[in-house]
């Protein structure tokens, strides 16, 4: 990856910074905490880096990195470990991406190949497919918003409820229970599911929306009051708040309970289990994953909707038959990810998703 000059308060670390003892110390420090999740002390480092050096010239080196903010020393161990901003720089700036084998490739295609499967059957398995590989949560957030609508109906509940069942072209179906008014005839609710029908079907959500504003004005003297209302409820209930907005996949949960060594670390994936429930800030990482041409990489609190759990996030973007970002993929996981791996994972995925949506 291109290096980066990584802000710490107001000042900058780059690469020119730190010379060459003390870049291969610090690749020390980090590579032994992605392996173990361990601080490392002065005495391993000395045996394990190529120059030879005293376990004190180690200690000298790792106080320079740790006023850098690159490094701190946990308060059990005389050993250090990498900050969130040490992970950063590290991610950007030291580590080599490795390339997925053609053998790789070739499997994650052969896992969710098959022609005609519905988009959620796709996402499902891409999801699980990368927690599989990755030790990880597998996570698909994709906005409903870019779904095509293809048909929506009324069923009466009671007098004054009914069902509205609303089904997409990509064989995803929702059921909303909404209010009717009393007294209101079938005859209604059959009208409004028709005029629905042949304002929305094929359309996305944004474009049945104008559609429907438009048609509204033009057909008032056709619909009656009451039928307008449910026009209007029943649009509604399929629109949902921001909250239902986006979809979130998510799979392999357990595995983000493996490699638990203290009970800080339960909280921490209890704090994620909540964000995941909630779907907290799942607009905002949609947002700052689009544009991207590959994986985005999220650190702790870098990223808004795991911050609080000290979670690493490695999503891509993935794209519909015309090139539209219509969501991303990717997985969550330790901040010990093992990062060089899971990056080229995530965007051979998302390549494989984009190609089958868009197939």
């Amino acid at each position: 990856m291109a290096s980066h000059d990584i802000p710490i308060g107001s000042t900058q670390v780059s690469l020119a910074q730190l010379n060459e003892r003390s870049r291969e110390i610090f690749r020390q420090i980090v590579e032994s905490y992605l392996a173990t999740g361990e601080p490392v002390g002065s005495r391993n480092i000395s045996r394990l880096i190529t120059t030879p050096l005293s376990p004190a010239s180690v200690r000298n080196v790792m106080s320079d990195l740790e006023q850098l903010g690159l490094v701190y020393a946990p308060h059990t161990s005389a050993g250090r470990l990498p900050t969130e901003l040490g992970l950063r720089f590290f991610v950007d700036a030291l580590m080599e991406i490795g390339d997925l084998s053609d053998d790789d490739r070739r499997g994650m295609e052969a896992k969710l190949a098959a022609t005609g499967k519905p988009m959620d059957q796709v996402l499902n398995e891409a999801s699980g497919m990368l927690s599989g590989l990755t030790h990880a949560a597998g996570v698909v957030m994709t906005a409903k918003a870019n779904v095509r609508l293809k048909h929506i109906e009324f069923v009466r509940l009671e007098p004054e409820r009914a069902l509205v069942v609303m089904v997409a072209d990509d064989g995803q179906v929702e059921n909303r229970i909404i209010d009717v008014p009393v007294g209101m005839p079938t005859s209604a609710l059959t009208e409004a599911a028709n005029f629905l029908n042949a304002h929305v079907r094929g359309r996305t959500l944004a474009e049945a929306r104008a559609e429907l504003e438009k048609a509204l004005q033009q057909s008032q003297a056709e619909l009656d009051q009451l039928t307008q209302k449910i026009v209007a409820a029943g649009f509604a209930s399929w629109s949902g708040g921001d909250d239902d907005d986006r979809k979130l996949i998510v799979r392999g949960h357990a595995n983000l309970l493996d490699d638990l060594k203290a009970l800080e670390d339960l909280e921490r994936v209890r704090l994620l289990f909540d964000d995941l429930e909630t779907k907290r800030g799942v607009i905002d990482l949609l947002g700052r994953a689009e544009g991207a041409d590959g994986a985005r990489i999220f650190i702790g609190s870098e990223n808004k909707l795991f911050s609080l759990s000290g979670s690493s996030t490695i999503i891509a973007p993935y794209r519909d038959g015309s090139g539209r970002i219509i969501g991303v993929i990717g997985v969550i996981g330790p901040t010990r990810l093992n990062y060089a791996r899971v990056i080229p994972m995530v965007d051979y995925t998302a390549k494989v998703v984009s190609k089958l949506i868009g197939a």
